[in-house]
This record gives C-alpha cells, structure tokens and sequence, in this order.
C-alpha cells in the first residue's frame, strides 16, 4: 500500500513538472510568470480581479508588445501592439487562427457559430446576411430602437424620482433596455411576454456563466450557462421558422430576420435550392451570435457616454444644442435616418466613447498550428492569442488618454489618419458586420437621453474604475440621479 501510495505521488509530482517544463518551453524569452500554478496558472487572480490580471499583462508587454501566461492547462498570449493584432485579424483561417469570442467558446456557444467560420463559407453567409443592415432595414430598427428608448427612460426617472434623493444604478437598467431592444430589432413580434420572460432569465444565466470559471458539471455556472444557451438557441430557431413562413407569403419585414428571410426565400425561389442557406437550427445559433455581440457591448458602450458627458459638460452642452437644432422630443416624431446622419458631433461623440473605452477590449483567438508572429517568436498550436482592442485604442492618436470627440471631426480626421488603431469592431474577415446598427443605438440613446433628461453623476473616487461584466463598465455601474428636462413625454409610434 505504501509503495503504491509513493508510486502515485510521484507520478503526480512528474506530471506537475513535465506542465511547468512545457510551459517555459512555450514561454521562452517572453515576459510572463516563471512558475505557474498546476492545471489552474492564474485562473483564480483572471477571475477575481480580471481588470487587474489584464493590466499586469498589459506591463508585461510592454517591452516586446506581448506577453505570457496559464489559465486552466492552457497556454495564453496576451498582444499589445496594434500591428501584431491586424496580423491576428488577418490570418483567421484553418492553418493559423480560430476565432472563438471566449477562451473556452465552442462548448459555451455549440457548433453553428458565425465566429468560427472561415473562407469561402463564410464570405458566403455574410453575403446572405448584408441585407439585414440596408439603409432601409436599418431605418426600420432605428425607430423600433427610439420607441423602446423612450419607454425605459421614462421608467428610469420614475425610479429616480421614488427613490427620494439617492442615485440609482444605470447598468442593469441599460442591459435589460438592450436586452428588449435586441429581441425586438431581431425577431420582433414572434417572441411572447412569456417567452421575452424566459428569454431574460436564460441570458441572464448566460451572462453570469461567462466570467467564471469553465466547469461543465451540474451546480457550476459554466455549465448553467451552456444549457441556457441551448435554450435560447432553440427560441431563436423557432423564430427563423416563423419568419421565414411569414416573409414566403410576401408579408413586409418588421425585424433581422425577416429581412434575411425575406431574402432567403427569394433566392431559394430563383434558384430552386435550399443546399446553399443554412438550417433553421443553423440561423438560431447565428441570431444567438448577433445578441451575444451587441447586448454587453452596447450596454458598455452606453454606460460609459452617461460617464464622460457627465464629467466633460462642455461636450455635454454641445451634444445638446445640436440634437435640438436638428430634432426635438416636442415634435413628436421620431428622429429620422436623415437626421441621425446630420448629428456630426455626436457621432463623433459616440464613436469616441467606443474608441476611449472598447466595450469588449479582448477578441480571444486559437493558434490552429505553430505561427511566426516575430522573427524570434512563434506562437506554439493550441495557445489562445488575445489580441487587445484596448490597448490599440491607445496608440496612435494625439493624446490618446484624454476623451476629445473632435478628433473625429472633419478637420483632424483622426478615424482615418489612425484607422489601424480604431479595432472596437474588429479587422479583417470577421470585422463586425452590425457596426452601423450599433453606433446608430449609441448616437440614438445619446440624443434622446440628454435632450430629454437632467442627470448628475454620483460620482466617488473609484467609480470611473474599469470592472469585467463580462464587457467593461464603470465600477459603480453608472449611479446616477435623473429629473425630466422636456416639458411633457413625447409621443412617439412607428405610425
């Protein structure tokens, strides 16, 4: 018994070795962690402070633009500079890199994702995809978004006004307006109160499951996350089946994915095959996609424009005097895509607040086979490569720490002069494809939310503090006061 006992430890001890002998193998000269911790690395430190893990790894970059690391028996690589990152964006393809949006992704998302598709397939898909971001189909979300705007803000006052002088909390409030704007932007009115109901709960399982740790056993979060997954997937399929009857009976589009059903079946009705469209099954889990990128990002993204306009009034005060002078809650219309168009300044606004603060600063990539990233350097198969969005932003651009909407302005043009270094929507084959639909909810929440409401910031001195959830927010989830600034609620329909 005793030599058993010993055989196994030692066993045990040699197998701990050999990890921490391929790990300095696969590190080499690259900063990082001498000595990692077995099969767990730094997942514990990644998952209680990610905000720090990342900022640490971001210091140890510094020196050769990336560096190193050990998360739960995986070899990561962290990437600092912008031109390192573009050369992970552009070689997606399955001799070099897998995109896979969560370092543990195809089991959280399933098989049928749009991230991980690569040549010919998915150029192919993308195509069958483009009409649902038309100037026209985009118009229609646009006022679906204002109506779904307008109801929540009105709410939010409420609750500020009840709540007798204390600030209230903005992020959970913008996720659940994201959340509804989502379900009825992309598949409108074939989801029930009750399965919308559903739907909340399911991602709101999803969402927990992505910042902890990956264990797929019955209890864990991960795995709570993964079958939620699964739920909303199989509601979403069923939509695609529901719309794409509807769009076959020459019905006008009202949401997506009768835009892409509308489009579908008028190719499979010239062509007279359905070999080249994917399944219904297939198109759940691509809309599942489509939410997955625009809920967290776009609740980011609007939590962070109520944090800089409230610390930066005069762009505060410039955002106002133009909104009003193209466009005022009084009229009761709805903005139109002419006037939206016309708002220069908060575009700028907007896409500055995406460029100072990139909703999702990592895009998470798998070396597919070993890749020459420097001339002294190659990236070992299996090592996730996390290319930082974040760190990008703050490269290139004249004073790239301070919040200055006017360099997207005609004068400076630092979008163009600094493309490379813009990556809050990605480069290369899997650039995001819905980036006008999500800068047009921004540049939307902006207009009404400060034409329509007085708000003052609760400010502390850590709130501004960047916190994982899982896209970045600010710490104190953007606690606010609000009073109503318009003399009346507008009154806006889609009639």
């Amino acid at each position: 018994m005793f030599s058993f006992l010993s055989f196994l430890i030692t066993l045990l001890l040699l197998i701990l070795l050999l990890e921490q002998i391929s790990y300095l193998r696969k590190k080499r000269n690259v900063p990082g962690p001498n000595m990692v911790l077995p099969f767990f690395g730094n997942a514990i430190s990644l998952v209680r402070e990610p905000t720090r893990f990342w900022k640490i790894q971001a210091d140890l970059a510094s020196s050769l633009g990336f560096s190193v690391n050990y998360i739960i028996g995986r070899f990561i690589l962290f990437i600092r500079t912008t031109e390192l990152s573009h050369l992970i964006f552009a070689n997606v393809r399955p001799d070099a890199f897998l995109l896979v949006g969560h370092p543990f992704g195809k089991k959280l998302f399933g098989e049928h994702n749009l991230i991980y598709m690569f040549g010919q397939d998915h150029k192919d898909l993308r195509r069958q995809i483009a009409p649902n971001f038309t100037p026209k189909a985009l118009s229609t979300y646009t006022a679906l978004q204002q109506i779904i705007i307008l109801q929540h803000l009105k709410s939010w006052e409420r609750l500020s006004s009840e709540s007798r002088g204390k600030p209230i909390s903005l992020r959970l409030l913008a996720r659940d307006m994201n959340l509804e704007t989502s379900q009825t932007v992309f598949v409108g009115s074939y989801l029930s109160n009750e399965a919308r109901a559903k739907f909340k709960d399911d991602y709101n399982l999803f969402n927990t499951g992505l910042m902890k740790l990956p264990f797929d056993l019955p209890g864990f979060a991960f795995h709570n996350a993964r079958l939620a997954v699964e739920r909303l997937v199989e509601t979403l399929t069923d939509c695609a089946a529901q719309s794409k009857k509807r769009m076959s009976q020459g019905e006008e589009p009202s949401c997506l994915i009768d835009f892409w059903m509308q489009e579908t079946v008028r190719e499979i009705a010239d062509s007279k095959m359905t070999a080249a469209h994917p399944s219904d099954d297939e198109i759940g889990s691509y809309l599942f996609d489509f939410l997955f990128a625009a809920q967290d990002a776009s609740t980011s993204s609007l939590l962070w424009a109520v944090s800089v306009l409230d610390s930066h009034p005069d762009v505060l005060q410039k955002v106002r005097e133009e909104v009003l002078s193209i466009w005022s809650p009084e009229s009761d219309a709805l903005i139109s895509a002419e006037q939206l168009r016309e708002m220069k300044y908060t575009q700028a606004v907007a896409r500055e607040v995406i460029r100072y603060r990139p909703p999702a600063t990592l895009v998470p990539h798998i070396a597919m086979k070993d890749f020459p990233l420097t001339e002294s350097y190659t990236i070992p198969k299996g090592t996730i490569v996390f290319p930082s969005v974040y760190e990008s932003s703050f490269q290139g651009f004249s004073e790239a720490d301070r919040f200055d909407p006017d360099r997207f302005s005609e004068d400076r043009k630092e979008d163009v002069i600094f493309k490379r270094n813009f990556l809050a929507f990605g480069a290369g084959p899997h650039q995001c494809v819905g980036q006008r639909y999500a800068l047009n909810h921004l540049v939307l929440f902006i207009a009404m939310f400060v034409t329509m409401l007085d708000f003052k910031r609760h400010r502390t001195h850590d709130c501004d503090e960047i916190t994982y959830c899982p896209t970045i927010c600010p710490k104190d989830g953007c606690s606010v006061s609000l009073s109503w600034r318009c003399p009346r609620y507008p009154n806006l329909s889609l009639n």
